[in-house]
């Protein structure tokens, strides 16, 4: 399976599905077509979300401005958009940071 990533605009659009309440902040792998990402903050007040946004900009190398949940901000599922990053050097960075 391959991860469902899109050009969009000036940067990627890409799926994701966010498991809170985690034992540690990671990127795992694939879930299907989406990146699947594991947050150790409850689904509560957005703090899932912004901890999602803020561990992709650490992992990415980007500003956290350059990230934003598109679709499904009160949901596991997730549409999210990065600015100013091609697709070929977000796949080699994110290869990079998959954990086992």
């Amino acid at each position: 399976m391959t991860l469902n990533l899109k050009t969009h605009g000036d940067g990627i659009l890409f799926l994701a599905v966010i498991q809170p309440c985690s034992s540690k902040n990671k990127i795992c792998g694939l879930q299907g077509e989406s990146l699947k990402i594991r947050l150790t903050s409850p689904p509560v007040d957005g703090a899932a979300n912004k901890m999602c946004i803020d561990l992709l900009a650490k992992q990415m190398d980007v500003n956290l401005s350059q990230i934003s949940i598109v679709r499904g901000k009160k949901g596991r599922n997730k549409i999210i958009h990065i600015k100013e990053i091609s697709p070929p050097i977000f796949l080699k960075k994110i290869s990079q940071k998959i954990e086992n």
